[in-house]
């Protein structure tokens, strides 16, 4: 068996600017402010809303499968105010993503993210020993109908790194 190649993605501090590709980023906000610009735009039209809290243990840095969701938006915030790693690629109609534009980012633990229908995405990841707990929007059935794969190392014999 061939060793597999280690590919290096920068980290970045994610902002509203450079995630737009990918989805939208949402920061706190005062209670009470008009829906604008600056909230998820969601798309949950094709089902049942599921919002759950997942617990996910130390997963590290490294990915080798994306996926994406083409049904529905997808939000993901940590609770706790934990810090994670996302990486992600943007909406494409082919069956592989576009590693030119794959990117990984830092979420902080004080706003979550909405992806666009479509977007690849691996994650969360990060280092710590103790579980961290994360919300969840999706569909009831996103993980049985609309979860469509991508594995780097069955593909490509290559897994990803995030690395700062």
């Amino acid at each position: 068996m061939t060793q597999s190649t280690l590919q290096t993605l920068k980290i970045e501090a994610i902002t509203g600017e450079n995630f737009a590709p990918y989805g939208d980023l949402v920061l706190p906000s005062q209670d009470g402010k008009p829906f604008d610009e600056t909230d998820a735009k969601l798309d949950l039209s094709q089902g049942t809303p599921r919002f759950y809290i997942m617990q996910l243990q130390k997963r590290g840095k490294r990915f080798h499968k994306i996926t994406r969701h083409q049904l529905c938006t997808q939000c993901l915030g940590a609770l706790e105010g934990k810090s994670w790693l996302l990486a992600v690629a943007p909406p494409s109609s082919n069956s592989k993503p576009d590693v030119s534009q794959l990117k990984a980012f830092q979420i902080p633990g004080n706003c979550f993210i909405k992806l666009h229908k479509g977007t690849w995405h691996a994650g969360p990841y990060f280092e710590e020993d103790e579980i961290i707990n994360f919300y969840n929007l999706e569909l009831s059935d996103t993980n049985e109908v609309d979860h469509f794969s991508y594995d780097f190392l069955t593909e490509e014999n290559l897994i990803w790194e995030m690395t700062t």
